[in-house]
């Protein structure tokens, strides 16, 4: 072996420990932009979707979710059911958004705008919110179901899938936040 040899493999293990340390320093806090199951922060809201789904009114446990729809919805449409968290990261109660500010949008640019839903399972949309609060909150339907996420849903076009990856956008306080979905 020669001389430099040493020298040069122990600067190179030196250099790669610092490159994995230094990598792992840095802000972890929740960005606008994100995938499914990686939450944002909009204001003092952190939204994390959980799982993002077509909903079959013929399904017993999907038929909860879609109490007071149209069932079967309209033709050529389904419903898409999105179940997340959101979190109150404030001291203050805040104003959760509303359905207008919770929009898919596809490839197309084609918009969707959420429905409003009335079952157990559904997010509290436009409600308040407290400081340190929960959505959904604990022991609740939604909090102890299969996805442990609160349903927001939308009426979309069956064919919806042709165009993706789709995007919830999400407008409140003045921020607009992304969600890339995983359907």
């Amino acid at each position: 072996m020669r001389p430099g040899y040493k020298g040069a493999l122990a600067l190179a293990s030196v250099l790669a420990i610092a490159l994995v340390g230094a990598a792992g320093c840095g802000d972890n806090s929740p960005g606008k932009v994100a995938d499914e199951g990686v939450p944002i922060q909009l204001g003092d809201l952190k939204f994390n979707v959980q799982e993002t789904r077509f909903l079959n009114p013929a399904q017993p446990d999907d038929s909860q979710y879609l109490a007071g729809q149209k069932v079967p919805p309209p033709s050529s449409k389904a419903y898409l059911g999105v179940f997340l968290t959101i979190h109150n990261e404030g001291d203050n109660a805040v104003k959760l958004p509303g359905t207008s500010q919770m929009t898919i949008v596809d490839t197309t640019g084609a918009k969707y705008t959420a429905i409003r839903s009335d079952t157990p399972f559904a997010a509290p949309l436009g409600a308040q919110i407290a400081g340190g609060g929960d959505i959904p909150a604990p022991d609740t339907a939604a909090a102890n179901g299969p996805t442990q996420g609160s349903l927001v849903l939308w009426l979309v076009d069956q064919g919806i899938t042709e165009n993706r990856p789709l995007k919830l956008q999400i407008a409140y306080q003045g921020e607009t936040g992304e969600i890339t979905l995983d359907i």
